[in-house]
């Protein structure tokens, strides 16, 4: 008897937790409410991009470059990455920062034949530096929102800066000489696009996507930016989630970076409030 009702209040147990669960489950949406009051959301993420580029210094094509995740990641030397949101009703406000400083060193030993004292051995030093903004800001309107998906439209633009900076110092039999030389590029492009989340079985997972295209303005051809992903609401305040972030420029004659591709994963923390 007394492991019949054992049995039967684990059972009870089970039964009432799963429900608890369940309802939990339900009652935690990975989607926006929209209302008529201000929501927030800001969003410090890590976006470890590989680089492929055409470079160009002083109008002169330099190399066709390509920097896996790992190169970048052991090339950075300082660096920062935010996004955040602001809403109010079906209208809203956004903002994205990558900021981001790399920096290589290299040296050799070259031998310089010289009449008077033959073959001179020389050290050559180079210390290549790329600082670099991307700063995005638009207005959004959401446009579907309901218990399965939410999207937003936007228009905005897009800005970059970025200073390229080439120092290199020769020495030789105790004498050295150095010279250092830069070149920044700045530009700002309208963009148009849009963003949203796609829940998952009505559960607390959920897709991310974001894509916009533009250019026109300054340097720039043409740039657009594509993001996809998986996420999970952990709390009404907080959410994760893990995306594969692309983005492209394609900068005119005289831009620093031509056919410029940025892409790897981005792992990200969303804080509401």
């Amino acid at each position: 008897m007394n492991k019949k009702i054992l049995a039967f209040l684990i059972a009870t147990s089970s039964i009432f937790i799963s429900v608890s669960v369940a309802h939990a489950e339900e009652s935690l949406s990975p989607l926006p409410k929209i209302s008529d009051e201000w929501r927030f959301e800001v969003t410090p993420y890590l976006w470890g991009a590989g680089i492929s580029s055409t470079l160009f210094y002083n109008d002169r094509y330099l190399n066709t470059a390509k920097l896996s995740t790992s190169n970048v990641l052991g090339d950075l030397k300082s660096g920062g990455m935010i996004s955040a949101e602001a809403h109010y009703g079906n209208w809203g406000i956004m903002g994205d920062l990558v900021s981001a400083t790399l920096q290589t060193t290299g040296s050799n030993t070259v031998v310089v034949p010289t009449r008077k004292y033959g073959g001179v051995p020389v050290q050559a030093a180079d210390k290549v530096t790329m600082q670099q903004n991307i700063i995005t800001g638009a207005a959004t309107y959401t446009v579907l929102n309901n218990q399965s998906i939410y999207l937003d439209g936007l228009a905005g633009v897009r800005g970059i800066m970025a200073t390229a900076t080439v120092a290199l110092n020769l020495s030789a039999d105790g004498v050295s000489a150095g010279a250092v030389d830069s070149k920044s590029v700045s530009t700002a492009d309208p963009i148009v696009g849009f963003k949203g989340r796609y829940r998952i079985a009505d559960s607390t997972w959920y897709i991310p996507f974001y894509a916009d295209i533009g250019g026109g303005g300054g340097t720039t051809n043409m740039t657009w930016q594509g993001v996809l992903g998986v996420g999970k609401t952990f709390e009404k305040w907080v959410d994760v989630s893990l995306a594969y972030r692309t983005m492209y420029y394609d900068m005119k004659g005289d831009g620093l970076l031509q056919k410029t591709t940025f892409k790897g994963p981005q792992l990200a923390a969303t804080f509401k409030f």
